[in-house]
């Protein structure tokens, strides 16, 4: 059975290093401590218009600084990179969605995992070179999946066979309205990726590579922006190795 730290209790809980065995928050619930966000079209490290901030004790996404969207698309990067291990987190989607932004990309947002490390994108990259577990909202009477696979610049193996479809529906269920769902994403090296959406399996896969071929057995992990307001919370992982 698994038990869900709240955020009044990750309030107390300051940023640590993951010791293997054992989960450990990636969110202090007061900061941004250990996180770097990379925005299109912004250096490294700056976060304009606060589209990345910490507002009750979660983690808020927010463009309501900004008229339009603008193609600012944010990617919030842990400081620590990962092989093995489980990360799990809950998330939400909340409001309207920024004007501007791209139709697909409306309650859309995800986290990125064997990523490449936020210093070697460019300028203007829009998403790092990554595996994706998609996560999506849904309106209410809508059927639309969520812990889906998106893969920037990047292919799996799926069946047994290579999957080269950008995106991958998992069998989830929909969860409409601004519920808090609960991601979890068991990481392998390189070997399988699993993810669990409320504690059900919906998806998985193996040996993540990028186009050229070149393996993936591990990289940075980070939370999307992608013109939705969303929240995450309960922002965990225990290393497997």
């Amino acid at each position: 059975m698994k038990t869900l730290l709240t955020p009044l209790i990750l309030l107390t809980l300051l940023t640590a290093p993951a010791t293997s065995g054992e989960w450990v928050s990636l969110f202090d619930g007061k900061s941004l401590q250990g996180w770097t966000p990379k925005i299109t079209g912004y250096p490294l490290g700056e976060n304009p218009g606060e589209i990345f901030r910490v507002k009750d004790g979660v983690i808020h996404v927010s463009y309501d600084a900004f008229e339009e969207f603008e193609d600012r698309f944010g990617h919030l990067f842990y400081q620590t990179p990962y092989s093995h291990y489980i990360f799990r987190m809950e998330y939400r989607f909340f409001g309207d969605q920024a004007k501007g932004g791209p139709d697909w990309a409306y309650r859309n947002s995800g986290v990125m995992v064997h990523g490449q490390s936020p210093e070697s994108m460019g300028l203007d990259q829009e998403f790092p070179v990554c595996v994706e577990v998609q996560v999506l909202g849904a309106d209410p009477g809508k059927t639309r999946s969520t812990g889906n696979l998106c893969t920037p610049g990047t292919m799996v193996f799926m069946n047994g066979e290579l999957n080269e479809d950008h995106c991958t529906d998992s069998s989830s269920k929909s969860f409409p309205g601004d519920q808090w769902v609960t991601l979890e994403i068991h990481v392998n090296g390189n070997d399988e990726i699993i993810h669990y959406i409320n504690g059900e399996e919906v998806l998985r896969y193996q040996q993540p590579h990028k186009d050229d071929g070149t393996m993936l057995s591990a990289g940075t992990i980070s939370l999307q922006a992608e013109s939705h307001g969303c929240e995450f919370r309960n922002i965990m992982i225990k290393v497997l190795e």
